[in-house]
């Protein structure tokens, strides 16, 4: 079997080939894990269309969604493959194989991985794919060096990933806390002197909405906010009409530059600050394909709070593998919301003035 995989290209010949490319797909080493790549066009030539990855063991019915998947994204034929034992992994293979024979996709290789050998579900001849299974060293196969050449990384684990968006540490941390600590207090020394709460709420607004754009425009010109403009916009997307304004302004275009500010954001933010960015982190990895690092994002969002909506939303959409193309052709343009929501009031702030009385963990 030959597949192509487009931007980047990997060619598939062999099961030990897509063994060492999927860790360079999903972004790290999966364990305990069923991914699924579904592609287009004619088989041994197809475009990858879809990369979806759950862990195990998985509750009957979960896959459900990928027949609406399927049909969406026009999936002609897949590979998948499951991490782990048998118990676990052939419950969930026997759900993909029964959705895809159901919607006309072929199989073109569903293999288990476990402690060095690997198991073809599509193969039974005992020359090929003996039952006690077939080593394979993916470190000695071209793909690897193939994929790093084009620019893929393969973590170790999923907890690596994770770590790239963990809090920053040590003086980083103790600078954030205190560039936040100012800017609440100059938030409440002004909200205290502004004799009308309306007034001051349309100028926090503008000078927010003002503060996302250059920072967007930062970001794509390559450069870093300070401390000082980084906590600063961490009280302002705490506004939803702020934090839209950035949503609104994603592009595919600029999608590499959003993920760079977003991700730094997330990091560096005092974590009661963290869950407006960790969300557009989230929606900016979502839109670059990188379901996995949308996931784990939004997996902070809501560790923070449980409740926050665009992060419960996009979770939804994740877990019933929607695309992003949904929401994007659905989101107001700027000038939009400014019709949709009115003049800013003072009951917009409501919500951050509830953070703001909030504690955060001591500084690392």
């Amino acid at each position: 079997m030959s597949t192509d995989l487009t931007e980047p290209a990997l060619t598939l010949s062999t099961p030990a080939d897509i063994l060492a490319a999927v860790p360079y797909i999903v972004g790290f080493h999966p364990t305990d894990s069923l991914v699924v790549i579904g592609l287009a066009g004619r088989v041994g030539q197809g475009e990858m269309r879809v990369c979806a990855r759950w862990n195990l063991p998985l509750q009957p019915g979960t896959l459900r969604p990928l027949a609406a998947l399927f049909a969406r994204e026009s999936i002609t034929h897949l590979v998948a493959v499951g991490y782990g034992p048998g118990a676990s992994v052939t419950p969930a293979v026997d759900e993909v194989m029964s959705v895809a024979r159901w919607c006309g996709v072929t199989l073109c290789e569903v293999l288990r991985a476990h402690q060095g050998r690997y198991w073809s579900y599509v193969c039974d001849l005992a020359d090929c794919c003996p039952p006690d299974g077939t080593p394979y060293d993916t470190s000695v196969s071209q793909i690897a060096a193939e994929a790093t050449v084009q620019g893929l990384v393969a973590l170790p684990d999923r907890s690596t990933l994770e770590a790239t968006i963990a809090p920053l540490p040590g003086p980083v941390r103790l600078s954030m806390r205190r560039a936040t600590a100012d800017a609440v207090t100059a938030l409440r020394a002004g909200l205290a002197a502004a004799p009308d709460a309306g007034h001051f709420a349309q100028r926090f607004v503008a000078d927010g909405l003002a503060r996302v754009r250059t920072a967007i425009a930062t970001s794509l010109s390559g450069g870093r906010v300070d401390d000082r403009e980084a906590a600063r916009l961490g009280l302002d997307l705490s506004v939803i009409r702020v934090r839209d304004e950035a949503w609104t302004l994603l592009d595919d275009a600029g999608q590499p530059a959003h993920l760079a500010l977003w991700k730094d954001l997330t990091r560096r933010l005092e974590p009661r600050f963290v869950p407006p960015a960790a969300s557009l982190l989230a929606m900016s990895a979502w839109r670059g394909g990188d379901c996995v690092l949308a996931t784990i994002a939004l997996e902070r969002a809501l560790a923070v709070n449980p409740d926050y909506s665009m992060a419960n939303l996009l979770m939804h959409a994740l877990q019933h593998l929607l695309s992003p193309k949904l929401l994007r052709d659905r989101m107001p343009s700027p000038a939009e919301l400014d019709s949709a929501m009115g003049t800013p009031h003072a009951g917009w702030l409501l919500p951050l003035i509830g953070i703001l009385d909030e504690k955060d963990e001591p500084a690392a």
